[in-house]
């Protein structure tokens, strides 16, 4: 990888990493509770609760592989597939630039981590 597309998906994670860090607060926002006697706005105060919630946690664990891809590329670890060691391809970096693994790589955890081990095709 030329250090001009290095530069490239440095920019675009640093941003990343902004927009996520802004997106924390306005979540934590929803959180509040309100005192209601009506139950269906309880109801549906919880629910929005529960949607934001899900929200900071899933921008939670963006920021984590973002900052882990701003670390490879800090350490020229970039672009490279921590399962194998080959090479990324550049529409997969510029599909998802926080990206560790090969396709092959992430299906193969993606199995691992959702189906008992005994039950991969690949099992030994």
């Amino acid at each position: 990888m030329t250090a001009i597309e290095m530069n490239a998906f440095r920019t675009t994670l640093e941003t990343l990493q902004s927009e996520l860090l802004g997106n924390g607060s306005r979540g934590r926002e929803s959180l509040t509770v309100e005192a209601s006697a009506d139950d269906l706005d309880r109801l549906q105060s919880a629910s929005e609760r529960d949607y934001a919630i899900s929200g900071i946690v899933r921008n939670s664990s963006r920021l984590r592989e973002v900052r882990a891809a701003l670390g490879r590329v800090i350490a020229r670890e970039y672009g490279v597939c921590v399962g194998c060691g080959d090479d990324l391809k550049p529409k997969r970096l510029a599909a998802v630039p926080w990206a560790s693994s090969c396709v092959a790589c992430q299906e193969y955890e993606d199995l691992r981590q959702t189906a008992p081990f005994e039950s991969l095709p690949f099992a030994a």
